[in-house]
């Protein structure tokens, strides 16, 4: 789960946020809710998560995330506040962690997902960091460092984004160790009863979702057991998911009033997402298990795909599509291996029906979108993304498909505004502004485009605007330029 790390930078950047943001919220009651809203927590997850993006430490895979999405989706159905929006998404990272960032996004490493033993663990994971955003810690640990020096969060922040990729979890606690020293111990002291409060709540939403939730102590001890003597070497209180045995009793105790008599279901797909991990990132599972038949065969095709024998692959992909129709993952793989294999025609009716069985599912119509894009039918796959994506939020890389499309379609205004799109994505807003510039010059443009592009550079220019002055007067109030938080349209 979360490292020392991510909640010093989790902090860091709260503090720097309610800094520049603060003279200019309401008072709502709650000292944390004061400090920073809802709107102010998205703005920062949404920067820590371009971050990571530019450093490619997000593992973007439409089929994985997708996964993500769905089981994260279903647990956080069970807060009191389901209608806030939760971005799940997985982290080209082999340790065992997970996090959850301000503003509901929760990030899952890859690592994780292969060291859980069935879905129930994983989902329990997910329903942790699900519990520490809908009991607002984040906003909780802004108040209890809100004295904190802007220079020092900037230092934490910077040591940080630089470490995070580059030099792993030691080379994180050292950079911190430096930047914030004794602050940093403070930190974590504070987070210990958001650990626990999560892990209680986390436990009710596990349940309610239908997973087991004794899982969740059955993950503790497989942690446990995977630290050994190394943990015992490393004092309980820097250690902001300390495994102990009342850590896992008060969970077993929890967990015992609510598991139901009859065994929770695991969907097949958990199975196949971990043997497209392993496939993918070239990682050893790290459980004791095997995978099952399904799983097996699954990771086979994948790996003559990788390995350029795309047409011993469909051969298994069709064996399996037959045998398990209702698995889109599936699907998605027998069209890419066809593609692969110059099976082309094959390829393309097997991605109609599976859009036929599954309408506006993304990894299948990312794919075939893809497929239409290689075979020269540009103008039908920029149609297909403009409805999915309509009616479903994209990925910046999807956005970027979308603009590739659209350009390829001859669509030359669609495509200028589409990379705006990415790159508001990015939180470049000037580069964004570039492009709308762009496509606002694109010769025979509609009505309704011109509007729609005028509309969203018009929104633009005021974010840029609103954020020149914002900075301006943390600048008078505080005595320094502090960090830079730039809002993008949402």
């Amino acid at each position: 789960m979360r490292t020392v790390a991510l909640v010093v930078l989790l902090s860091a950047l709260a503090t720097a946020a309610a800094a520049q943001s603060a003279p200019e919220l309401p008072d709502i009651g709650s000292p944390a809710g004061a400090l920073i809203t809802e709107s102010d927590e998205y703005r920062i997850g949404a920067m820590i998560v371009r971050g990571l993006r530019d450093q490619n430490a997000i593992l973007d895979d439409p089929e994985v995330n997708e996964y993500l999405q769905s089981v994260g989706s279903r647990i956080a159905a069970q807060a009191q506040d389901g209608g806030r929006h939760f971005k799940f998404f997985a982290v080209r990272e082999p340790t065992i962690n997970a996090f959850a960032l301000p503003g509901g996004f929760i990030g899952v490493n890859h690592g994780l997902i292969l060291a859980t033993r069935n879905e129930s663990e994983l989902a329990s994971v997910l329903a942790h960091e699900i519990a520490h955003v809908t009991q607002r810690h984040i906003a909780r640990m802004i108040h209890a460092q809100s004295r904190q020096s802007l220079a020092s969060a900037a230092a934490i922040l910077a040591a940080i984004l630089v470490g995070a990729i580059a030099g792993g979890g030691e080379a994180m606690e050292g950079a911190i160790a430096i930047a914030q020293g004794a602050a940093a111990q403070q930190q974590i002291n504070f987070t210990r009863s958001n650990e626990y409060e999560a892990d209680r709540v986390g436990i009710g939403y596990l349940a309610g979702a239908g997973f087991d939730p004794r899982a969740m102590a059955d993950f503790f001890e497989t942690m446990g057991r995977r630290s050994g003597l190394a943990a015992s070497l490393v004092p309980e209180m820097i250690q902001t998911h300390p495994v102990t045995t009342n850590r896992i009793a008060e969970a077993r105790n929890r967990s015992a009033a609510l598991a139901s008599p009859v065994k929770a279901r695991e969907s097949l797909s958990y199975e196949l997402i971990r043997e497209r991990l392993r496939v993918i990132t070239g990682m050893r599972d790290k459980t004791e298990g095997t995978s099952s038949p399904l799983g097996r065969r699954y990771g086979e095709a994948l790996a003559l795909m990788s390995s350029g024998e795309p047409a011993r692959a469909v051969k298994i992909l069709h064996e399996l599509v037959q045998e398990h129709e209702g698995l889109t993952l599936l699907h998605a793989a027998l069209g890419q291996a066809q593609m692969a294999a110059g099976m082309h025609s094959d390829a393309l009716a097997t991605f109609e029906h599976a859009v036929s069985l599954f309408p506006r599912n993304v990894p299948i119509c990312v794919r075939y979108a893809q497929a239409l894009m290689e075979v020269g039918r540009a103008k039908e796959a920029h149609a297909l993304l403009l409805d999915l994506f309509n009616n479903v939020p994209p990925t910046p890389e999807q956005i970027r498909l979308t603009a590739l499309a659209a350009s390829a379609a001859g669509d030359t205004g669609d495509a200028y505004y589409y990379m705006s799109e990415y790159h508001i994505a990015g939180g470049d807003l000037p580069l964004a502004v570039q492009q709308l510039e762009l496509a606002l010059a694109t010769p025979n443009l509609t009505p309704v485009q011109q509007r729609r592009f005028q509309a969203r550079l018009d929104e633009i220019r005021e974010v840029l605007a609103s954020s020149r002055e914002r900075r301006r007067r943390a600048e008078n109030e505080n005595g320094n330029s502090g960090g830079r938080l730039t809002e993008a349209p949402r």
